[in-house]
């Protein structure tokens, strides 16, 4: 349980033109509300920027950046890895294996079961993608010196431990 009082993360009703019909989440002084609005654009930007240079999504590159580094993954693996659900993992594996880009290898004869692999297209496709994603970042994180964003990856890790955390715990 966290110490921090509920007003650091409130906007109150003062009567002004802008003010809240009722308490109700601040924008400007959440951190929770700033990661979750920074992650959907980042997001946005991304699948545009991705779909408009290299004709794919942004799903479709995170597989692409999952399979390199973990090849032979599963469908569960590569959704604990990204965070994101196994539907849509799936989905975007089957698309990319119809386009050339991954294939998979079935384990212990249930179709079930797959180890899923980068083609010679994926890997090249990740090799075309890197460098543009490299500059992405690097104007993303303008004006950070390194150690600043080492500080700043290490409060979003603690972040992401304490979602971890709260998942576990039953409601």
């Amino acid at each position: 349980m966290s110490d921090l009082p509920d007003d650091l993360f409130l906007i109150l009703p003062d009567g002004s033109e802008d003010s809240p019909a009722a308490p109700t989440l601040d924008y400007s002084r959440n951190p929770v509300v700033t990661v979750t609005f920074a992650g959907n654009r980042l997001t946005r930007n991304a699948a545009r920027a991705y779909q408009k240079e290299f004709g794919i999504g942004v799903m479709d590159w995170r597989m692409l950046v999952v399979l390199t580094r973990d090849p032979g993954c599963s469908v569960g693996q590569a959704a604990n890895l990204t965070g994101i659900d196994k539907a849509a993992v799936s989905r975007a594996l089957q698309r990319m294996e119809k386009t050339g880009l991954v294939r998979a290898e079935v384990r212990g004869g249930d179709e079930r079961r797959k180890s899923w692999f980068l083609t010679e297209a994926g890997h090249a496709l990740h090799a075309q993608m890197l460098p543009r994603a490299l500059e992405r970042q690097r104007d993303l994180l303008k004006g950070f010196s390194p150690e600043e964003l080492t500080a700043f990856t290490g409060y979003l890790q603690r972040f992401l431990d304490n979602m971890a955390d709260q998942a576990d715990t039953p409601e």
